[in-house]
């Protein structure tokens, strides 16, 4: 199938956007192909070192032989349920790649924190900033320059973007992405939205409160709902960096450990010294980020890769912007229901046919580039219309995805899709340019004149609903929350308190310079909005009572009447970039960019 026109012309223009940048880029990394083993450049007692804690037989092959030597970057911590699985997957690497001819070595560690559990804390302000953090530790794994190829471990929020950046800019090694996969599924998610609006009214107590989440997050593996870790593990599957169908088989399985042990092995294969070198540089072209928005269109992801894709792509030389995602999304249809935007769990999802089936259906209808280079060999894109399964209970195998949704419910055709566009706008006018994720939202609740509150702080809303004023119509704007002021910190716990009113019969809105993610949902939420307010953008102009109309439909939000642009921008009430290590990460806040480009202190990388 043809790929669809759209998709083709906004493919095209960032090729030609990127024209410069990406040639830069290639120039970087043909240049560093290997000719040969990789340690093979080092002194002998550069040698030594490297190889001092080995094993004997992997010492041997290290000093001796032409045998590839992967390099492990791990972000696995017993903290985090989502990378306490990887514990044990270098031994099941090393393992493998010793059966193909292949050392492999532990690289180096990234730092991995939740989100989750920094939700309206202090340390949700380095949260995006630990993206660039994980991104600068993968470059000092690999600095040692002992490795022919990398396996990266790596599943939640920022982990996997970050990840990506350091991988990119070691673009000339073969890579493969390893997840960890989902936890089996707890307390249903309707349930927990329900206890924790409850919770937000006074209605149930902490203890129910716990005891919910509790029985949500319950287990070893990824949060079961599709926020920003699960729209991840997506993500590298339409990028072709994971093995076809590994993205939600759960933690602690045979299937789950077969797919490891094949994830080393495929990369060995990859390398120079196998003969099958394909460097992920070349993997992640243009076609590739393409492919990936528009899986995040027809999945329902999270919103937090508006700020992540743009980053990640940046580092391989390619530029996105927000019209880049808005075009795609005009186009491709929501073919998927996952929670928050439906009951449904990533489990409930990969039964009902998963990433194969879904892939399958974009391909078909030629919404996405087949003709794509993956880690998966020859075929393109069209390899992970396919998902794994152990023959006779023990051979790792894949065979086609299924033609038909097991659950209609979850996942449905392109030509009987839940919405018919992706559900992402851009959203601009007198307040700036942001973005709104709309697939939740329904058309009744996507457009609202009211006049505003102002806060500059989340802390400040949840006051404000205790108190009672916020039972009306309102346009709720939380500004001094973008990468320079604060490190645009998660608002996730605005969530329960817009819902309810909602739910009450208001009308009400979000605006705000900072993130909402994957967990964001039934109201309307305009967010990411550029310039951020600390940077003198309108937001940091505005006053309680001003009236704001917001027209997702139609893209606008402006104010009424337009008098305040002759107002002097506002300072902050607090600086809040001390304590708990946030003043280490003062000159990531000095030098971000804004949040279309990523929210990233590295910018466009020239040489």
């Amino acid at each position: 199938m043809p790929v669809h026109s759209t998709i083709k012309a906004v493919t095209d223009r960032i090729k030609e956007r990127s024209r410069a940048s990406r040639a830069s880029y290639l120039e970087l990394i043909r240049n560093k192909r290997p000719r040969k083993a990789a340690r093979s450049n080092l002194t002998d007692g550069n040698l030594a070192h490297a190889a001092a804690a080995c094993p004997i037989h992997d010492k041997t092959a290290m000093l001796g032989a032409d045998w590839p030597n992967i390099g492990i970057v791990t972000a696995y911590n017993d903290m985090l349920s989502a990378h306490q699985p990887f514990e044990c997957f270098p031994e099941i690497i090393k393992a493998a790649a010793r059966e193909v001819g292949a050392t492999a070595q532990v690289a180096g560690g990234t730092p991995a924190m939740c989100d989750g559990v920094t939700q309206g804390q202090d340390g949700m302000e380095m949260s995006l900033f630990s993206r660039d953090v994980i991104a600068m530790s993968t470059a000092i794994a690999l600095s040692h320059d002992v490795f022919d190829a990398a396996l990266y471990l790596g599943v939640c929020d920022k982990i996997v973007p970050g990840l990506m950046i350091g991988a990119l800019r070691f673009g000339w090694l073969p890579a493969l992405f390893v997840p960890a996969g989902p936890m089996p599924s707890g307390l249903p998610n309707p349930e927990k939205q329900r206890i924790r609006q409850q919770f937000a009214a006074g209605e149930v107590d902490r203890a129910a409160l716990l005891q919910a989440e509790s029985e949500s997050y319950h287990a070893p593996g990824t949060c079961t709902f599709y926020g920003t870790a699960n729209t991840n593990q997506m993500l590298m599957e339409m990028m072709g960096l994971h093995l076809p169908g590994a993205a939600f088989v759960n933690p602690n399985t045979p299937l789950r450990d077969a797919l490891t042990s094949a994830a080393a092995k495929c990369v060995a294969e990859l390398t120079e010294l196998k003969g099958g070198y394909r460097p992920i540089g070349e993997i992640i072209d243009e076609k590739a980020i393409v492919n990936g928005i528009v899986g995040l269109m027809a999945t329902g992801g999270s919103t937090n890769h508006v700020l992540h894709i743009p980053a990640i792509a940046r580092a391989a030389g390619i530029i996105v912007n927000y019209e880049d995602f808005a075009d795609i999304a005009s186009v491709v249809p929501l073919i998927c229901r996952i929670y928050p935007n439906g009951p449904a769990d990533v489990n409930h999802f990969h039964a009902a046919g998963g990433m194969g089936l879904v892939v399958k259906e974009l391909l078909k209808h030629g919404l996405a580039h087949e003709d794509v280079k993956t880690v998966a060999g020859e075929g393109g894109l069209s390899r992970y219309a396919q998902e794994p399964w152990l023959a006779n209970g023990k051979t790792l195998d894949w065979r086609v995805s299924p033609d038909v949704s097991g659950n209609t419910d979850i996942i449905r055709t392109v030509d009987n899709p839940f919405s018919v566009d992706g559900g992402l706008r851009v959203i601009k006018g007198s307040l700036g340019r942001g973005v709104m994720k709309v697939s939740a939202v329904k058309p009744e609740n996507r457009k609202i004149t009211a006049a505003v509150r102002v806060f500059d702080d989340q802390e400040q809303v949840q006051r404000a609903f205790k108190n009672g004023e916020l039972n009306t119509d309102v346009v709720i704007v939380v500004r001094f929350q973008g990468p320079r002021a604060n490190g645009m910190p998660e608002l996730h716990g605005l969530s329960p308190i817009l819902g309810g009113l909602q739910d009450k019969g208001h009308k009400v809105a979000l605006v705000t310079d900072g993130r909402m993610s994957g967990a964001s949902g039934k109201f309307p939420a305009v967010i990411h909005l550029c310039p951020e307010a600390l940077s003198g953008g309108a937001l940091s102009k505005l006053k309680d009572g001003d009236e704001v109309t917001l027209d997702a439909d139609a893209g606008e939000l402006v104010v009424s009447p337009d008098t305040f642009t002759q107002r002097d921008a506002v300072s902050r009430n607090r600086d809040p970039g001390y304590g708990l290590g946030r003043e280490l990460f003062a000159p990531f806040r000095a030098t971000a960019e804004d949040a279309e480009h990523g929210g990233s202190v590295f910018g466009i990388f020239e040489h």
